[in-house]
């Protein structure tokens, strides 16, 4: 059972961080998880030092004005205004989506029966790969499905991570920092990049595992909506945490988004039962499974905790609480108005324009 799966790795859905102490400039072994970001106060010893060791000191610009200080409030501007932008297209497109998925839902259907027909006159092959990876595929829950791009999108990331000559625009487009130079593409992009493979194997098996649960409370064009803008809320939230406390440094991973998803479904569910994945005999309900997470994380944000990005976490389930509370009734259930005013846009001059056929 999906939930049964999850307890024991949510604690290990924090954010990988870089750090630059490294020795001789070359790459850490091995990279905590969202904590504070420290320059190598050593100068490197060679030219080949000063070669690999650059790539963790691209966003070290020349001395900042009191505006452009990392620790000023007015960095983070832009930043809210891409969050509140993005969240409000990612909205937007889910409905445009959806409208399509059911206008097109029709079509499908006899495409379908039309299908079933001429499998059915045509000789079968024993052994036909391309009809078991189909039976797979359709053997998945929705929720499953929605989800595999979004790990693949992960796997991808993580090995772009392993070449060497992408290490540069990694560290710039998919680290969020709020000291770089580079604020806003990150929020997105640091949601599906993991340095770790280990990392990346427990955020995406919670994700698989809450995935059939939360698809069908929300149906995938919200869901994906909902992912995709907590991912960006919770870096926002961990970017203003950093500037408050000043610890600096750039971080990664999809903790904030899956946070989210699995808030959510809690909070819909509260009272869901929840075990351990090694203890299944220990049952807990949802409900309570989310209030000590939030008081774990609340309280490495108030004590400083620098292992995982507890401000990220508690930004992603407090993302997820107020959608379910508060934000599907003022967001997914009034996007009818900008469903037709794309219809309109959609159907002009075309087959159901003026002049036209109804569609």
């Amino acid at each position: 059972m999906a939930w049964r799966s999850c307890a024991v790795l949510l604690r290990l859905t924090g954010k990988d961080v870089l750090r630059s102490s490294v020795r001789a400039g070359r790459w850490p072994h091995s990279l905590q998880q969202r904590c504070g970001f420290r320059k190598a106060t050593r100068k490197p010893e060679s030219r080949r030092g000063e070669e690999e060791l650059g790539p963790l000191h691209t966003e070290s610009p020349a001395p900042l004005t009191p505006s452009s200080s990392p620790r000023s409030f007015g960095r983070l501007v832009r930043p809210l205004v891409f969050t509140m932008g993005f969240t409000g297209c990612s909205f937007g497109s889910a409905a445009i989506w959806q409208y399509e998925s059911l206008k097109s839902r029709v079509q499908t259907y006899f495409d379908e029966i039309r299908a079933d027909w001429l499998e059915k006159l045509r000789p079968q092959k024993r052994g036909d790969v391309r009809k078991e990876i189909n039976q797979w595929w359709y053997s998945l829950s929705e929720g499953q499905r929605t989800v595999t791009g979004i790990i693949a999108a992960n796997a991808l990331v993580f090995c772009c991570w392993r070449i060497p000559s992408l290490q540069r625009s990694m560290i710039k487009y998919f680290t969020a920092n709020p000291a770089s130079k580079t604020l806003c593409a990150p929020m997105l992009l640091s949601t599906f990049s993991h340095f770790s493979f280990f990392h990346m194997a427990a955020n995406m098996y919670v994700l698989w595992s809450f995935s059939s649960s939360a698809v069908s409370m929300l149906g995938r064009e919200q869901f994906v909506a909902v992912y995709l803008s907590a991912g960006v809320v919770s870096t926002f939230v961990s970017y203003v945490c950093k500037v408050a406390t000043g610890r600096l440094g750039p971080s990664l991973g999809a903790s904030g988004a899956i946070m989210a998803v699995l808030a959510a479904v809690c909070t819909k569910m509260p009272e869901a039962k929840l075990a351990i994945i090694f203890l299944p005999m220990y049952t807990f309900t949802a409900a309570n499974a989310l209030k000590a997470i939030m008081a774990v994380d609340s309280a490495g944000v108030l004590l400083g905790w620098r292992f995982f990005d507890h401000a990220a976490h508690l930004g992603g389930s407090m993302f997820g609480m107020w959608y379910i509370l508060f934000g599907h009734e003022l967001i997914w259930k009034n996007r009818e108005p900008f469903v037709k005013l794309w219809h309109e846009l959609r159907t002009r001059g075309g087959p159901g324009g003026p002049g036209g056929g109804v569609v």
